[in-house]
């Protein structure tokens, strides 16, 4: 299979996606590369970590990078040639089968619906965000690929969220909240009372509502909700990590007696992070188009561009897409995209 590689896209880039691309090519050996960039900003990485006449890598040039800070539209408009819209176009063409970029959300987002366009039955991709919870992890599906939905997009969510965790958890039937303000039926604003309704009726394990309180508490495998409310609570969550770590530092650092007992505890502290380590699974899977696109963390090293391109070849196996399609088809929950672009232009 190949997986077209964005390699001027992230904190780090080009020289970790590089490097990362060249340790995905040591050791999956099924997998092939095209590398998409500016050639003559990326020929010294290639040179370094001696993947430049490797057999299974190809090299596209893109003139363009969409920087962070670029209004997603406005860029996809004026770079026309930039290595995220060329990733995209080559798995559109059929010369890949997945996506991996740690570029500019928005415009992986736009860039990929426009040019891969969505599933058949599906209007609109969302994020699933793998999170640690207090026990194992859960699925937060939509975090930050669409700030206004519909109901029914939310329902859709919630059979891409089924079909992801059944690849990464192993689980057949995971159970299924919604996230609201509280755990009634009745509780919530008029988008997640009415998702209730259509969530009740489908032929998946719905738990109800989850409250924020138990958000992290495991209380369902997959936490819907609309990319607004997915996005602050995924951002605020790696916020509040970030000051624990910080609040923990400086309570070790008070007297002596506890900053030997903070080097006693190294180790536990080690594993503590790595329970929230984004880079284990490389990025988040952009669910509902008609390729695999993982989309991964800005500050991504080496290692997380490595596992992006390891689980994007992974969904390809898995047959990820199949089981979306074939959820929301079973759930009665397709959108007739045909009839909707007649409706839309009368």
């Amino acid at each position: 299979m190949r997986i077209a590689v964005d390699a001027m896209g992230g904190d780090y880039a080009p020289g970790a996606v590089i490097e990362g691309t060249a340790q995905a090519l040591r050791d999956f050996p099924d997998i092939e590369i095209v590398l998409v960039g500016h050639l003559e900003k990326i020929s010294f990485y290639l040179e370094k970590y001696r993947i430049s006449s490797h057999p299974r890598l190809r090299l596209v040039h893109a003139e363009d990078v969409i920087e962070m800070g670029e209004p997603s539209t406005v860029a996809l408009r004026s770079k026309k040639k930039s290595s995220m819209t060329i990733a995209a176009s080559l798995v559109s063409d059929g010369e890949a089968d997945a996506i991996v970029s740690a570029g500019h959300t928005g415009a992986a987002v736009a860039a990929t619906k426009v040019i891969v366009r969505t599933l058949p039955g599906v209007e609109r991709p969302a994020i699933a965000a793998i999170m640690p919870a207090a026990e194992g992890k859960f699925i937060l599906v939509d975090a930050g690929a669409n700030t206004d939905c519909k109901a029914l997009h939310l329902a859709q969510f919630a059979v891409m969220g089924e079909a992801y965790s059944h690849l990464v958890f192993g689980i057949e039937k995971p159970k299924i909240g919604l996230l609201s303000v509280g755990g009634e039926d009745m509780k919530g604003n008029e988008l997640t009372k009415e998702t209730f309704k259509i969530l009740s009726k489908m032929p998946i394990n719905f738990v109800g509502n989850v409250e924020g309180h138990d958000v992290f508490a495991r209380t369902a495998d997959v936490i819907v909700c609309d990319g607004f409310v997915g996005n602050v609570l995924l951002k605020a969550s790696e916020s509040l990590a970030m000051a624990t770590v910080h609040w923990i530092k400086n309570v070790f650092k008070k007297n002596a007696v506890r900053k030997t007992g903070a080097m006693l505890a190294r180790n536990a502290f080690r594993d503590l992070k790595a329970i929230g380590d984004f880079e284990e699974y490389g990025g988040a899977p952009l669910l509902g188009l008609n390729a695999i696109c993982v989309i991964g963390h800005g500050a991504s090293s080496h290692k997380a561009v490595r596992n992006a391109i390891r689980v994007a070849g992974e969904f390809v196996k898995f047959g990820l897409n199949d089981r979306i399609v074939n959820g929301i088809t079973e759930a009665g929950i397709a959108i007739d995209k045909q009839h909707a672009e007649n409706k839309t232009n009368l």
